[in-house]
C-alpha cells in the first residue's frame, strides 16, 4: 500500500486520487467512530431539568415575537452599508503612487456619492431617534 502512495503515478492515473480516498474514508470512519462512542459512553438518565433549554441561566418568559422599532434595524443597515464602502478606499491607499492623478479623481467621485448618500440619510431623517 505505501508503495502505491510513493509510486510514480501520472495525473492522469486514477491512481494518484488513492491518497484523497483514503483520507476520505478515515475522515468518515472517524466521525462515525466518535458518533458511536458517544451515544454508547454518554449519560442515559432523562429528568426535567436535563431535558430544559439552556438559556444562559436566565429564565425566560414571555413571547420573543415582540414588535421592534424599525430604527434598531435602518441603523444596523446603514453602518453595514457605510461600512462596506469605506472597505473600498483601502486599494487606493495601498497603491495612490501607481494609479495617478486618474485614480484620485475617482476617488474623488466616489466620496462625493458617498456624501450624496449620506446627506439625503440626515435630510429623510433616518437617524433621528425621537419620535
Amino acid at each position: 500500500m505505501i508503495y502505491l502512495l510513493q509510486g510514480n503515478l501520472s495525473t492522469t492515473d486514477s491512481g494518484s486520487y488513492l491518497p484523497i480516498l483514503i483520507q476520505v474514508i478515515f475522515a468518515v470512519g472517524l466521525i462515525v467512530f466518535l458518533i458511536v462512542v458517544t451515544h454508547w459512553l454518554g449519560p442515559k438518565r432523562k429528568t426535567a431539568d436535563k431535558l430544559q433549554n439552556f438559556a444562559s441561566g436566565i429564565e425566560s418568559h414571555g413571547d420573543a415575537r415582540q414588535p421592534m422599532a424599525i430604527k434598531y434595524f435602518l441603523t444596523a443597515i446603514l453602518f453595514v452599508l457605510f461600512d462596506v464602502e469605506v472597505i473600498f478606499f483601502y486599494p487606493y491607499a495601498v497603491n495612490f503612487k501607481g494609479l495617478g492623478w486618474s485614480g484620485f479623481w475617482a476617488v474623488l467621485l466616489f466620496v462625493g456619492f458617498f456624501l450624496c448618500g449620506f446627506v439625503y440619510i440626515i435630510k429623510k431623517g433616518a437617524l433621528k431617534w425621537e419620535d
